[in-house]
């Protein structure tokens, strides 16, 4: 049962900590716009979108106003559009990214995604086709957001597709110079993608998913850094327990506002997915949950510790207050979008190496992270490697968002505004991976994948 006290502390998170539903996400399927003319399958394409998620905005804006409960971005995933695309008779799939974007612009939402493929066995003509038009379709629209799947465990990693990915990050950059590279903000690259994650920039509606479905994103590194400053210099099972109670009223607060979009938009109740997704504003940092913990900077020995008792107690917290927590639900460590996270990096403590090494006990990866302009491709795509195979290996979804700032060099600033923020230049190791990536080929699944 609700008491006062509950009450006040919630108007406090809310108010003081940062507390928000980061993310509404409508999923919908677009199966039945499949059609051999390409022209009427993208009015078919915003015509459904535009049908299905015409209330959402405004749903959110009730629920927000009605509650008290801020409610930050209202987001569209679809199908992975080279499945719909596949079946129309066209070598050009940048309309179809047009058609999204129009129908967002329409729904009034803040991003759409789904312009992705899946191709972690192999590609085909429609994916190989889809991912070549990313940078064009980046490039031509305002709220289109892009993921592609290279590697899974069952599957392993597909070397062919990640070599193409290198080249298709630097190339978004090129045709997105103007505005320091933004088209890589909006373009991740996954190991096991989850088919619920309302999260941009990687969303999409899975082919296993409902028609259409409500998922919810819920954020708190505020509320959990604030918590742990009450238990300052006490043991790691207090902070675990700490962190496991703070997730649990976070995932409770999510849960109400998914089950009642659910209701009003007359949509299924998908997931709430509990992630500490930081932002550029002072005191919604995931960072500064780590030096709480005791280091004085993020990014110093310890720091994969930190995150891995976070994460974990994230979760627990999370499974304990809802039987629908999917998504990815956990800690994400974008540099760009995290004010400490920045600190740290322009400190230079934190770096890539080290960035790596924590995306292993992480809910996702390398992500939001700039790098030199003059990046060869065959870096980009070594990186992406390294971070599908840590993926594979340990049966976890990992991503890469890297941001090649053309024009700049390590120690520039590229800024990019609102929750995308702004990032410090990183290094990356100047010696070649060329070779390595010219082998090609698939990386094939590991012993543990044969599970059945």
């Amino acid at each position: 049962m609700i008491n006062e006290k509950d009450i006040l502390s919630t108007i406090e998170m809310i108010d003081q900590q940062h507390l928000d539903i980061r993310t509404i996400t409508m999923g919908i399927s677009l199966l039945s716009c499949c059609d051999a003319d390409p022209g009427r399958a993208c009015d078919k394409i915003y015509e459904k979108i535009v049908r299905q998620a015409a209330n959402l905005v405004k749903t959110g804006e009730d629920i927000e106003r009605e509650f008290g409960i801020p409610i930050v971005n209202k987001r569209i995933s679809v199908t992975p559009m080279a499945l719909v695309a596949a079946a129309s008779e066209t070598e050009d799939y940048v309309p179809f990214a047009i058609a999204m974007d129009r129908a967002a612009k329409t729904c009034g939402v803040d991003f759409i995604g789904g312009y992705s493929a899946l191709v972690q066995k192999g590609m085909t003509a429609a994916d190989e086709r889809l991912i070549r038009a990313i940078p064009e379709a980046l490039d031509r629209t305002d709220l289109v957001c892009s993921s592609v799947n290279v590697g899974s465990t069952k599957a392993g990693i597909n070397m062919d597709a990640v070599a193409l990915m290198g080249r298709i990050i630097k190339e978004t950059a090129r045709r997105t110079a103007d505005r320091d590279g933004l088209g890589c903000a909006k373009l991740v690259v996954f190991c096991n993608a989850v088919e619920d994650n309302p999260f941009m920039a990687g969303a999409f509606h899975g082919v296993g998913e409902a028609e259409k479905v409500i998922n919810v994103g819920v954020s708190g590194p505020g509320v959990v850094h604030h918590a742990l400053q009450s238990v300052k210099g006490q043991s790691f099972d207090v902070v675990a327990e700490t962190v496991k109670k703070t997730a649990f009223r976070i995932t409770r607060m999510g849960q109400l506002v998914a089950q009642e979009a659910s209701r009003r938009l007359d949509t299924p109740f998908g997931i709430v997915d509990l992630s500490l997704a930081p932002t550029p504003a002072v005191g919604d940092s995931v960072a500064r949950i780590l030096e709480e913990m005791g280091l004085e900077v993020c990014g110093t020995h310890g720091t994969t510790a930190a995150l891995a008792l976070l994460n974990d107690a994230v979760k627990k917290g999370g499974v304990m207050a809802s039987s629908s927590v999917g998504g990815l639900s956990g800690a994400f460590i974008p540099v760009s979008e995290d004010e400490g996270m920045i600190a740290a990096a322009r400190s230079g403590v934190l770096c890539l190496d080290k960035l790596e090494a924590m995306t292993c006990v992480c809910s996702v990866g390398l992500d939001m992270i700039a790098v030199p302009g003059d990046t060869p491709a065959e870096t980009i795509s070594a990186i992406i490697a390294d971070e599908a195979a840590i993926g594979m290996v340990n049966c976890k979804t990992t991503a890469v968002r890297l941001l090649p700032a053309p024009g700049k060099q390590v120690g520039d600033t590229i800024e990019m505004g609102g929750l995308l923020g702004s990032a410090p230049v990183m290094p990356v190791h100047p010696q070649s991976s060329e070779s390595f990536i010219a082998r090609g080929g698939r990386i094939p699944a590991p012993m543990h994948s044969l599970k059945n």
